[in-house]
């Protein structure tokens, strides 16, 4: 069995994680099943209420008695949430997407006052050494290839650089994984598990239409482009982020026509929200990433874990000692 510096540090059986999904792509079933599996699994925090907060970490409770995190987005910071998060006193507190001048040690000293450990994700390697300086216990380098808001790094060159440059700080590496191919690629590169998510978002449990799971199932990988669309739609603005999102009809019509978008913003977003409750895929802003073409069916989440583990040993143990002659 694979066990790394962040099992020990996270209380995991495997070094796989569940990303925070922000816009409300988690929920407990999901956070749950991926803790209950042995991973760690993430309640997303943003738009959600102290007492929303309080409910999720009951129901997650409910279903299992494993680690997770609540996870936040440090620019779109909420007091009443983040208190609620720390009274709940989970394993972490997850965050990503802070703006320089916010007082991120502070945030993560509160944290450690609550008993809980705290992940950064970092596109960069400055972020990442941001991140440590100011007490990160975990850092999450995330490539460009991952689904949402992503920086401009690919995985495979900054996943190195960002082990190189906080160790010994324990590294997670995201963007672009899905199967245990990927979790052997990053204990290669000297990180210690691996971050997903769309390949979550291809579960059983995921609060995603079915139209939208089957969308990354027959996705080639091809299919996405980096693109400020769907944040201007949303009306908010990401701090050096672009959205990884389905090249589709709703991205080619406003591609060009930003400035157009940002004066229609409010209807557009009232289309958006009506195609979301129908599954419109083609019309409406779709985030994934590109690793949507190595995902070939919807599984339980638990499931995926566990497939992802056996794979990664798998390579490990038997394809890799193979090649040494």
């Amino acid at each position: 069995m694979i066990r790394t510096r962040v099992c020990d540090l996270l209380g995991i059986r495997y070094p796989i994680a569940l990303g925070g999904l922000g816009g409300g792509h988690t929920r407990p079933e999901l956070v749950a099943a991926v803790s209950e599996a042995g991973g760690f699994g993430a309640q997303g925090c943003h738009q959600l209420s102290a007492a929303q907060i309080h409910d999720a970490a009951a129901a997650i409770r409910d279903r299992t008695t494993k680690p997770f995190a609540f996870n936040f987005l440090m620019f779109l910071f909420d007091e009443d949430g983040f208190a609620a998060a720390l009274k709940e006193k989970p394993d972490a507190i997850a965050l990503a997407w802070p703006r320089p001048d916010q007082d991120l040690k502070r945030a993560i000293g509160r944290a450690h006052d609550v008993g809980a450990k705290v992940t950064l994700m970092a596109g960069g390697v400055p972020e990442a050494e941001a991140g440590v300086a100011a007490g990160a216990d975990v850092i999450i380098a995330q490539g460009t290839e991952g689904g949402g808001h992503v920086g401009w790094m690919a995985t495979m060159a900054l996943a190195p650089m960002v082990v190189d440059a906080v160790a010994p700080v324990p590294v997670l590496v995201a963007g672009g994984i899905a199967d245990g191919r990927g979790l052997a690629a990053a204990l290669a590169l000297g990180a210690d598990g691996v971050l997903l998510g769309t390949r979550f978002l291809a579960s059983s449990e995921a609060p995603l239409h079915e139209k939208f799971k089957q969308a990354i199932v027959q996705s080639d990988g091809h299919d996405t482009v980096l693109t400020e669309i769907p944040d201007i739609a949303a009306g908010v603005v990401w701090p050096g982020a672009m959205s990884r999102a389905k090249r589709n009809g709703f991205i080619e019509r406003w591609a060009g026509r930003e400035w157009t978008l940002r004066q229609r913003q409010t209807e557009v977003l009232a289309h958006i929200q009506a195609a979301r409750k129908v599954g419109d895929v083609n019309d409406t802003p779709l985030s994934f990433g590109q690793d949507a073409g190595l995902i070939k069916d919807i599984l339980p989440a638990g499931e995926i874990v566990r497939r992802i583990a056996k794979e990664a040993e798998d390579i490990l143990s038997k394809r890799l000692p193979a090649l040494i002659k």
